[in-house]
């Protein structure tokens, strides 16, 4: 009798990269987290703060999306759907990993990805409008335009197949594999006709954030906000046009197959190049700015006047 479990282990390379991967995506949401809460304790005592806190429930809920999207990315990895990381559960089914499968997929080309891209618009949009009381409505705006994608997610998931004049094939979002123990499993793949779905939301919204980036970098006048639009513009673009082109190439493949697991890699890997992009462009810096604008303006008011503060200018 066994007290201690046997040490669990990686699948493969691609999983542990993942796995690490999405660790420092989550400790850089953490310190996201913590700035858009330490900026919105500032504005109780700063007013001049409250200018640049006005998105904070948008600004928080991107970056909920983003961890959400990062935390789903494991269900896509066996490890975390069998027994041994957690040795005093039961064990799942084949049909709850199935089932785990189609959870994955409806909330991340649904619900977790297209949701941090469309607030990734929202704020660019409203960058260049003065009116910035958006904190409810902002929320309310980002979840409306991410139903129709995760209706049809839902839709092309969980509908019967009888229903539908699409294949078994072209619907199913996991396959059947052996572990390094020789056990049944299933790894978790993208099904076609949900990619296809996520390919018509990501042409749309490319040409959305095409025009939106031109109308904001047309207005805006500092030429430090210019290039963190245009750098943001192309990480989202180049990011996108990587996951389909990947996604695409995944199909040809085999589950089993080294080649998918790379081509599912290079798809993490554009998606969390984009996230940390957006991450750092629309929430990391600019609050980094305000907080540091609002430190010098109380250090500005604190000095009497007089030839310090006389100094202080002319310095």
């Amino acid at each position: 009798m066994y007290l201690i479990p046997p040490v669990p282990y990686i699948d493969s390379a691609f999983d542990l990269a993942t796995i690490a991967l999405v660790s420092a995506l989550l400790i850089l949401s953490l310190l996201s987290f913590f700035l858009i809460f330490h900026l919105r304790l500032k504005c109780r005592t700063s007013h001049q703060l409250l200018h640049f806190n006005s998105l904070w429930t948008v600004r928080l809920l991107l970056v909920l999306f983003i961890s959400l999207w990062a935390v789903n990315e494991l269900l896509r990895i066996p490890f975390f759907r069998r027994r041994y990381p957690y040795p005093f559960l039961p064990s799942l089914s084949l049909s709850q990993q199935a089932d785990l499968c189609r959870l994955y997929v409806v909330l991340s080309l649904g619900l977790y990805e297209p949701g941090f891209l469309v607030t990734f618009l929202f704020l660019v949009n409203v960058s260049v409008n003065k009116n910035r009381k958006y904190n409810v409505w902002g929320v309310i705006i980002v979840f409306s335009f991410c139903l129709p994608n995760l209706f049809l997610q839902l839709f092309f998931t969980f509908s019967p197949w009888q229903e539908l004049p699409i294949s078994a094939f072209q619907r199913r979002s996991f396959a059947d594999v052996r572990d390094g123990y020789g056990n049944d499993a299933f790894l978790c793949v993208f099904p076609i006709v949900n990619t296809l779905a996520f390919c018509a939301f990501a042409i749309v919204y490319a040409l959305c954030f095409v025009l939106s980036c031109w109308r904001v970098v047309s207005v805006v006048i500092n030429k430090g906000l210019r290039v963190r639009i245009y750098a943001l513009a192309a990480a989202v673009l180049f990011s996108l046009l990587v996951e389909l082109l990947f996604l695409g190439i995944s199909v040809l493949f085999s589950p089993a197959d080294t080649l998918y697991g790379g081509a599912v890699l290079v798809v993490f890997l554009s998606v969390l190049c984009c996230a940390v992009t957006g991450e750092g462009i629309l929430v990391i810096w600019p609050i980094s700015e305000a907080i540091s604008a609002g430190d010098d303006f109380c250090r500005w008011n604190s000095i009497p006047e007089g030839p310090d503060k006389q100094a202080a200018v002319e310095g």
